[in-house]
């Protein structure tokens, strides 16, 4: 029998939707959804493989416990009891690590956490810092919400300046948004103007009207001359209400300015300010970074100053500017607030170690490797994570994950990390589980909203993602790991979320707890606490007293549901004791001398290492798809030709990159697209480590790019590792 049935991938950001042919319980067709009112029919290479990773045989299906070095099957009691007998007792020195995957499964995101709270431990890592952080920390001080981010107004301006990022490969991150090559030729269509700045010419940059071919990590340098050239060419219109603190932070920025940045930014101070007088004279212009400009030195004091040349542009909260999402599903920030007593600051916890800041109830995972070999760390849990390929040192780290007491993971496969866990809890495959995107609606370009159950059953003797963390977390906290067990675990979240929503100061009139349990008619796990949710959102009916949706309303919209373009949401959605955008808060102007410092920096002379992205990988675990990774090697070293030429280096010849941290070989990529002087490799290879479980993907190795990455250098505001601008030096071999 063949069946048709749509979902949305969960894959990345895009959140884009999928038409998926089901033939006798097997996937053997996906192409794009036509009829999803937010993706149109859009679909990238990996949205078509779901059904490749379902069927892997190297999938884990059975949980594993490491006997004699070798990990063997268990079943699920022998893994609970193992969990139980050895890391409840190893609590008071344990961590754990969430893997960027966390934030695309609504099991994940609504029960990992569990984990931790019966763990008990304050020593959380995650792929946060390594990616996203400052952008958050900028968010915490300047709106009073690290989750109050604002995205581009991409359907809706006319120039568009993009730093740091590449969607039209990665399909676009903190700014949801299918088809990011349709949306830019919409811009253009309608004369609109689109300007990438980045030391590659990328595939995106391709597509600009303008590139500036900047050096790695000057983006703070080059927006805080934005921000002073912006007031001096007389294109400053702000907020009239927040004119006086912006002003402030501008007199501050004096010495930058285009002239001054120029030789360090790389590009001509005349082609800074055709920048500022194309914004300037946009009625709806738009600043936008990335991955970029966040995993620098700077990546705070960038993110920043995104949000103040936005904010001088009169772009911020406008339509065609950065604006604000609002999700169905609700969030902190989705209803207005008072002004709070005191601001958000930083620097009130720190690393034992190597005193790196702790935010947002986050260790920085530089400081991973460090805290395990100075025996703070004995015990780890890791969730949807592969830290040993995703996170800097990774050598040092790798050794220092063999001098863990216990070690217990939460994944698909046996890995480059999990291969080093006494157990391995498995979880479902993609299309066995329900789905719905929590953290991208809140970053989401249009209001939608987009629910998909199972494609397909759980695996014989499976768990539910969320049924495998609640029941860790009901033996971590001294219950049964059974299904009254992980009942119990889910009734405290559910309870918390229910209880919040009947004592909401917006609901109608008669609501209590009891109605709320009355109408909610879904079987314990997500399903019943994202109904909560919807229904206490901003679009809610509020558990039958109201108009609204409920997941039901989702469930008879397959395709989704649209609730138009962003709005305007300040003053509404800000927690700040002004009630206005914090925009010259102290921790932030506190960084401006370091800033200033910089351009004075002197060049060392050495090839500056950049990331890349490949439209058929997906950070480090999808090259275990053939269908992905096969053809040529896209895990190369990019390099100019007259800095290849110079080192005596050939298209396909073999090199080794050296940083401080390490040294790697890999074949060379000669191409004209990269700035003279920088080099560039993509992330998430390096799958030739003894004991990993992935034969594609082991076949396919290629070369780890974070075996480079040094440890010790971060953002010291956020504690966000460099990943960019690394000096290397690089000989033949």
């Amino acid at each position: 029998m063949t069946e048709t049935v749509v979902r949305t991938c969960p894959l990345c950001e895009a959140t884009c939707g999928l038409e998926i042919q089901v033939t006798d319980g097997e996937v053997t067709r996906i192409r794009g959804d036509r009829d999803d009112v937010f993706s149109k029919g859009f679909i990238c290479p990996k949205g078509t493989t779901l059904g490749h990773f379902h069927s892997d045989p190297d999938r884990l299906r059975t949980p594993m416990l490491k006997v004699e070095g070798e990990h063997v099957p268990v079943s699920w009691e022998e893994a609970y009891a193992y969990i139980s007998d050895n890391l409840r007792p190893a609590a008071e020195h344990s961590a754990a690590y969430l893997g960027n995957p966390v934030v695309h499964s609504i099991d994940a995101g609504l029960f990992s956490r569990t984990v931790l709270t019966a763990l008990g431990t304050r020593t959380v890592f995650s792929a946060s810092t390594v990616d996203q952080r400052p952008r958050e920390i900028a968010s915490g001080l300047i709106y009073g919400m690290s989750v109050t981010i604002p995205v581009p107004d991409v359907d809706r301006t006319d120039v568009l300046f993009m730093l740091g990022a590449n969607p039209y490969v990665s399909n676009g991150s903190l700014a949801t948004a299918p088809d990011w090559p349709g949306r830019i030729d919409a811009l253009k269509a309608r004369g609109g103007t689109f300007i990438v700045a980045d030391p590659v010419e990328t595939r995106t940059a391709q597509e600009a009207d303008v590139h500036l071919a900047v050096r790695p990590v000057s983006d703070a340098l080059l927006l805080a001359a934005m921000a002073t050239e912006i007031v001096a060419r007389g294109h400053a219109r702000p907020n009239p209400a927040d004119e006086a603190t912006l002003m402030a932070v501008v007199d501050a920025l004096t010495p930058f300015t285009a002239e001054s940045v120029a030789e360090q930014v790389g590009v001509s101070a005349h082609d800074i300010e055709d920048v500022v007088d194309r914004l300037g004279a946009s009625p709806s212009p738009c600043v936008y970074g990335r991955l970029g400009t966040t995993v620098t030195p700077f990546g705070t004091t960038a993110s920043w100053l995104i949000d103040i040349v936005n904010a001088l542009l009169g772009a911020l909260d406008t339509p065609g500017g950065a604006m604000f999402s609002r999700p169905v599903s609700g969030s902190k920030n989705t209803r207005g607030q008072d002004p709070v007593g005191s601001a958000q600051s930083l620097g009130r916890r720190s690393t034992a170690v190597s005193g790196m800041p702790i935010e947002l109830g986050e260790h920085p995972v530089s400081a991973l490797a460090e805290e395990i070999e100075a025996g703070n760390v004995t015990a780890l849990v890791t969730i949807a994570g592969n830290p040993v390929l995703s996170c800097p040192d990774s050598d040092r780290l790798d050794e220092a994950l063999e001098k863990l007491d216990v070690m217990v993971s939460v994944d698909c496969y046996i890995n480059e990390t999990t291969r080093h866990a006494d157990v391995i809890l498995p979880s479902p495959s993609h299309v066995q589980k329900s789905h719905y995107d929590l953290a991208f609606a809140n970053l989401s370009v249009r209001n939608v909203a987009n629910y998909s159950p199972p494609v397909l059953p759980l695996d014989d003797d499976g768990l539910a993602e969320w049924e495998v963390l609640a029941r860790m977390a009901a033996v971590l906290g001294g219950g049964t790991a059974d299904r009254a067990g992980a009942e119990f675990v889910e009734s405290l979240v559910y309870g918390q979320i229910a209880d919040a929503a009947a004592a909401s100061p917006h609901a109608p009139e008669g609501l209590t707890r009891e109605v709320v349990d009355e109408a909610v008619n879904h079987a314990p796990g997500p399903d019943r606490i994202l109904d909560v949710m919807l229904r206490s959102g901003p679009h809610g009916d509020w558990f039958g007293l109201g108009d609204g949706i409920s997941l039901d309303s989702l469930i008879a919209e397959p395709h989704g549901i649209d609730f138009g373009p962003l709005e305007p949401r300040i003053p509404g959605l800000l927690s700040t004791p002004s009630g206005r955008p914090e925009f010259a808060h102290p921790d932030l102007m506190a960084d401006i001398p370091r800033l200033a410092a910089a351009l004075g920096d002197e060049r060392s002379g050495k090839l500056q290492l950049v990331n890349r992205r490949t439209l058929r990988s997906n950070n480090s675990w999808m090259h275990n798809v053939n269908v992905l990774v096969k053809g040529r090697n896209r895990c190369t070293v990019q390099m100019n030709p007259a800095d290849a030429g110079g080192l005596g280096l050939d298209d396909g010849s073999m090199a080794e990159v050296t940083s401080d941290a390490g040294a790697i070989r890999l074949p060379v990529e000669v191409s004209e697209a990269i700035r003279v002087g920088v080099v560039s490799i993509p992330h998430g290879w390096g799958h030739d480590r003894p004991g990993t479980k992935m034969r594609i993907a082991r076949d396919n190795a290629g070369a780890n790019v974070n075996v480079l990455t040094p440890s010790w250098s971060v953002d010291p505001l956020s504690g966000t590792s460099q990943l960019t601008g690394i000096d290397v030096t690089i000989r033949p071999v």
